[in-house]
């Protein structure tokens, strides 16, 4: 005992020794430490998500007028009959593999996940093989035509940022196709919270994220391991997320679609639309593809596809030539991607009044600005109908329902239930859909692509790819995009089941669900 009090009165001495004026320097100087470390992460993040745009990106394309006869919506469409089975209609990738199939001369491919990892579906159940149809496609169109030159722009998460190597991307290089991983690096930060941690600690040692691992893949549910540099760099939220073929149609001609679709197995049973079109409406999306390609390493050339045609003058957005009723119908098509297409769907919206309508079909909407633009159009007695996914399911997960449920819950409210929403009835897979339609009375004006209506996707934080589409109402084309959406409005031809669900069905008016979104959505830190 008295050997234990001895060893505290030294315990106490040695402390006595230490001034309370040094403890207290030595805090001061770990807290002006930390503030500053702090204050250089959030103005590295601040910075980069202002960083200068590269080229090819944020691009209005020049109005171009073509027979309508030369566009097609293609739709893929999932739901279940009475039973809970699954019934599936699909056109997209049989278009594509056509696209790919006619080409002599190039191709340029670009797509957001291109994989055949499923996430945490369950065994045994049965996708498309979209993955392996697209890689043996492009190797098969290759060895036919040894002179094709083909390009494939994709994202790193399809090696899961150099985690996983994708046995497909190397199949494909391996047959003289070249294969161009994004350099996300070179785009603006959508999560400055993360992102200026990231700049300062992480990027400079992450690297490409190879080597072994030892944490769960997030893409797959299987054994595979990633590094932690893999994570690291997936939780950045930055994307290449367009989705498109272009190539030549073997006489010339430009052809092309653009698309929400992806070459993903898990995602093959979404449904999903396309615009197939043909001709110059599709060069500045061409020139955007090999820009991007060009700021991420790729050293090849396409020409003479690589200069976009300027010869004729751009004509006012929306322009429709004169047609007299024995003349063939005409409509006009616009290549937009990532803030192009948020300014044209809110210089549309801004353009309608009384008795215009305006049909959203969406996966995510999240996006201040539009939702107060569908408010306003409320407001002024337009028709307003959405569509919307749940989001309840993503790969085999439970999702929270943000963004869309609060969403519709502010929509509805704040419309004094003058804007009407329903819920597409998913069954695992997701109503994948990115599709304004706004229709007056003699045309009709729409866009799709990859584009959800939130943040990250509008603001030049991803990459994005629309087409804008004008067409007179009385074409085919018009009746085929308006008839599509009242199919699933109305639960047309679907006797023993349901597209769609009244909107009380998923409705969430929860506050906490709106605040939460709202700072999810402003502060980046969110996977929408």
């Amino acid at each position: 005992m008295r050997h234990e009090a001895q060893a505290n009165d030294s315990d106490h001495e040695q402390a006595s020794l230490t001034p309370p004026r040094s403890r207290g320097r030595w805090r001061i100087s770990f807290s002006v430490a930390l503030l500053l470390f702090i204050g250089i992460c959030a103005i590295n993040g601040a910075r980069h998500s202002l960083n200068a745009l590269p080229r090819g990106v944020d691009v209005t394309g020049q109005v171009t007028t073509l027979p309508a006869d030369d566009i097609r919506f293609l739709t893929d469409l999932t739901h279940a009959d009475a039973y809970g089975r699954p019934l599936v209609e699909q056109q997209i990738f049989d278009h594509v593999l056509k696209i790919i199939g006619n080409a002599n001369d190039f191709l340029v491919l670009d797509f957001f996940l291109f994989n055949h990892q499923s996430g945490a579906l369950a065994p045994g159940q049965v996708y498309r093989p979209l993955s392996s149809q697209l890689r043996d496609a492009l190797i098969a169109r290759k060895e036919a035509v040894p002179a094709l030159r083909v390009l494939l722009v994709t994202d790193p998460i399809n090696d899961v940022y150099g985690g996983d190597p994708s046995a497909d991307l190397r199949a494909l290089r391996a047959a003289g196709i070249d294969v161009i991983l994004t350099d996300l690096d070179r785009l603006r930060d959508s999560n400055p919270l993360y992102s200026g941690f990231w700049r300062t600690v992480i990027d400079w040692w992450a690297g490409d994220g190879s080597g072994p691992g030892w944490l769960p893949n997030p893409l797959e549910g299987g054994p595979s391991r990633v590094t932690f540099r893999a994570w690291a760099r997936l939780l950045n939220f930055k994307a290449n997320h367009r989705k498109l073929v272009i190539g030549d149609d073997g006489a010339g001609k430009l052809v092309g679609i653009v698309t929400s679709a992806n070459p993903h197995d898990a995602s093959s049973a979404h449904s999903n639309v396309a615009i197939q079109l043909s001709g110059d409406a599709l060069r500045p999306l061409l020139q955007s593809e090999i820009e991007i390609a060009r700021f991420s390493g790729w050293r090849g050339n396409l020409r003479p596809y690589e200069a976009a045609d300027d010869r004729q003058p751009p004509e006012p957005l929306g322009a429709l030539p004169s047609i007299t009723p024995a003349a063939p119908i005409y409509a006009t098509a616009q290549a937009l991607t990532e803030g192009a297409i948020k300014a044209a769907v809110l210089q549309r919206l801004a353009a309608t009044e009384a008795h215009d309508s305006i049909d959203v079909a969406m996966f995510y909407l999240a996006d201040r600005a539009i939702i107060e633009a569908l408010l306003q159009a409320a407001a002024r007695g337009v028709e307003i109908r959405v569509i919307l996914d749940p989001n309840k399911d993503a790969f085999g997960r439970t999702k929270s329902g943000i963004p869309n449920r609060p969403v519709a819950s502010e929509l509805v409210a704040a419309s004094d239930g003058a804007i009407k929403i329903r819920w597409y009835r998913t069954h695992g897979e997701q109503f994948h859909v990115k599709l304004l339609v706004i229709k007056h009375a003699a045309s009709l004006w729409f866009t799709l692509g990859s584009a959800n209506f939130t943040r990250r996707n509008l603001n030049n934080f991803n990459l994005e790819a629309n087409v804008a589409i004008e067409v007179p109402t009385r074409a085919p084309l018009a009746e085929h995009v308006t008839g599509y959406f009242d199919r699933l409005w109305s639960n047309r031809d679907a006797p023993d089941s349901e597209y769609t669900a009244d909107y009380p069905t998923w409705a969430d008016p929860a506050q906490s669900s709106y605040w939460l979104y709202r700072l999810m959505e402003g502060s980046g830190v969110s996977t929408f």
